[in-house]
């Protein structure tokens, strides 16, 4: 994942509609409403999620080394990079959010990462 804190995740900017990317990424493998009640395009390897409004809200995907700008993160790392770099970062139910860097993940769910929108983390402190 090379990620530029809430503006893109692989260059994909967080301004991307739901058409937008079910007409470049294809139809999705699933599509659904999750538990949240946010509408998912899971593509297997990436998943969407957007507001009922078609904002984009997440970005989930499997990330062995996370990218930000120039620094290469190993997942197996992560965790700490996080709590060295991040003093604003906070646990919710089992994930680590980071403010700082836009991203929330579970370090016992290798290595499935979560970038997320700026307007979304009041959501996540609020868990």
């Amino acid at each position: 994942m090379h990620l530029i804190p809430f503006i893109s995740v692989d260059e994909v900017p967080f301004t991307v509609s739901r058409e937008t990317i079910m007409s470049t990424q294809g139809r999705p493998l699933q599509q659904g409403r999750n538990d949240v009640g946010l509408n998912e395009l899971d593509y297997g390897s990436v998943v969407y999620r957007f507001q009922d409004n078609g904002r984009l809200e997440e970005v989930t995907m499997q990330v062995p080394v996370l990218h930000l700008d120039k620094i290469s993160v190993p997942f197996a790392t992560l965790a700490a990079f996080v709590g060295a770099h991040d003093t604003g970062s906070f646990e919710r139910a089992g994930f680590i959010v980071s403010p700082r860097f836009g991203l929330a993940f579970d370090p016992e769910c290798p290595s499935w990462v979560t970038a997320l929108a700026p307007h979304c983390l009041d959501t996540w402190r609020a868990l």
